[in-house]
């Protein structure tokens, strides 16, 4: 991975994983109860933990897929599918089952602490971002190359914070339509990353079939 277009690529594919833009309408609905400095301070919670659970898993994520005995191959071709299932939701401005479930959004308005769970874990850092982050870690096992990938995820965690600080500010600048549109183009790019993912993995499988 010593091309900088792999790292773009990689900024790219999680912050549509992630897809912020898309989370505005769930965090405005479930901090409508919330005075404007608890809401800062939940944004600020999300992404903080956001980051997190991205960074240990840039780090454990390959001793997690030797420990099950899963080749990264293999892993790539799951992941790139659930990626590209997400796409289409994303596509039809939805949010995927992958991410949350009817009975979890349902739950989480009862929620006293929604920072982690549902806005975290799983819907900013879910199977998705997850997988795309394992998937780009394998790429190089160099110092600077897990340096570079955490300032990545650090600054996608502050595109998060700013997103979600400004959540209703956004929300009425865009409006439903806006959102609904930007959401739409992150699936577009979301669903040419699955492939390649979902390719590569199949080729690494079945090495005859690499060009």
């Amino acid at each position: 991975m010593n091309e900088w277009t792999e790292y773009l690529k990689f900024l790219a594919a999680v912050t549509s994983v992630a897809n912020p833009i898309g989370l505005i309408p769930i965090f405005v609905t479930l901090t409508v109860a919330c005075t404007k400095r608890e809401r800062q301070s939940i944004a600020r919670q999300t992404c903080l933990a956001f980051a997190c659970v991205l960074i240990i898993t840039l780090f454990a994520g390959e001793p997690l897929l030797g420990f099950f005995g899963i080749t990264v191959a293999s892993f790539k071709t799951a992941g790139g599918i659930i990626i590209l299932l997400m796409a289409i939701s994303m596509v039809h401005a939805k949010v995927s089952p992958a991410k949350q479930t009817k009975e979890e959004a349902v739950d989480a308005i009862d929620k006293k602490t929604i920072a982690i769970v549902p806005l975290c874990i799983p819907l900013l850092a879910g199977p998705g971002s997850i997988s795309t982050v394992i998937v780009y870690s394998q790429h190089s096992y160099s110092i600077v190359h897990f340096l570079l990938l955490t300032v990545e995820i650090i600054v996608i965690a502050l595109i998060v914070w700013i997103c979600l600080s400004s959540a209703h500010f956004i929300a009425k600048l865009l409006g439903q339509t806006g959102i609904n549109v930007i959401t739409r183009i992150m699936g577009l790019v979301l669903a040419a990353i699955g492939v390649e993912f979902i390719t590569h993995g199949i080729m690494e499988i079945f090495p005859v079939l690499a060009p």
